[in-house]
């Protein structure tokens, strides 16, 4: 019922914060990863809530289930939401009576990074991708994957995610260019449920991203500007990024440019992706197969 927008009950729900460590095929060096890496778990700290840090390169040893849908509802029941906050709470007293121990012994130590030779392993797989736009692909998966594993493994039955109205409108854009269109709905829209087991919302879809940087320098929240993939020299930008700066462009002439395409997004319906057979899906992105292309091909030719 919290899905729908004439609900005007609060949503209650205990929330674990996930960071994925992108540094190494951003081209940090060994210091700059350490240096981001403690400083993202201080903020996680400080919030209270449950968090975990994971690298990228921990992809690599994903088992091939995550290739497949996971079955929803199936499993131990889940506790009500009473006897979740109870644990919570009574988990917090515990932490923080152990507090103090913890202090007397010193800070706590800092955050560990993958081993070498994992992430040389994930450099090479990075380097034999031949264009910017595949190896941008490449990086979504690999954290999309990554997150839905370790929502799976804590426990956890939804996945909020942080894209703003600016950023689903450069995703509608983007994915059109890739040939992605059959899937706008799903890629951008609020309730993202091909993955079976764990639901992938977008809260934050409404908010540009100019108002989400207002609200973050009014009320001092801590900001932290991630690395984007470096590109070889002489080699074209993904299409990614050309999408990127052809829509802000528009954006400061046109300032309805984000908004227009955004709502155009909302028209879309994710009923077409779910007619085909639940078997025939992409292994890569767990969508529905548009075998119908060569049908209407066909029609038109």
């Amino acid at each position: 019922q919290g899905l729908s927008r004439e609900t005007a009950k609060r949503l209650r729900f205990l929330p674990g914060l996930i960071y994925v460590h992108e540094g190494s095929v951003c081209g940090q060096s060994v210091a700059q990863r350490e240096q981001s890496l403690a400083h993202m778990e201080t903020l996680m700290q400080a919030t209270g809530f449950p968090y975990h840090l994971a690298h990228l390169e921990q992809a690599l040893e994903l088992p091939p289930s995550i290739l497949q849908p996971g079955l929803g509802g199936s499993g131990k029941p889940s506790p009500s939401y009473k006897e979740a906050v109870e644990g919570f709470i009574q988990q917090q007293r515990q932490e923080g009576n152990g507090g103090t121990q913890d202090t007397l012994a010193g800070p706590p130590p800092a955050p560990q990074l993958p081993a070498a030779a994992h992430t040389q392993e994930l450099l090479r797989l990075f380097e034999a991708v031949e264009t910017s736009t595949a190896r941008e692909e490449l990086l979504q998966m690999l954290r999309t994957h990554l997150i839905l594993q370790t929502a799976r493994t804590r426990g956890y039955t939804k996945v909020m995610t942080g894209e703003s109205c600016t950023r689903v409108a450069i995703k509608l854009l983007t994915n059109l260019a890739l040939g992605r269109g059959a899937f706008l709905a799903v890629d951008t829209g609020f309730v993202d449920d091909r993955h079976g087991d764990v639901m992938v919302v977008r809260p934050m879809r409404e908010y540009t991203a100019k108002e989400i940087a207002f609200y973050n320098h009014f009320f001092s929240v801590p900001t932290v500007i991630t690395p984007a993939l470096p590109t070889k020299r002489r080699e074209k930008p993904s299409i990614h990024r050309l999408i990127e700066r052809f829509l802000l462009g528009l954006q400061e002439d046109f300032p309805s440019t984000i908004s227009t395409v955004y709502r155009t997004g909302e028209k879309l319906s994710p009923a077409p992706a779910k007619a085909s057979c639940e078997s025939q899906r992409c292994l890569l992105c767990l969508c529905a197969l548009d075998i119908a292309g060569g049908e209407w091909g066909g029609h038109w030719g």
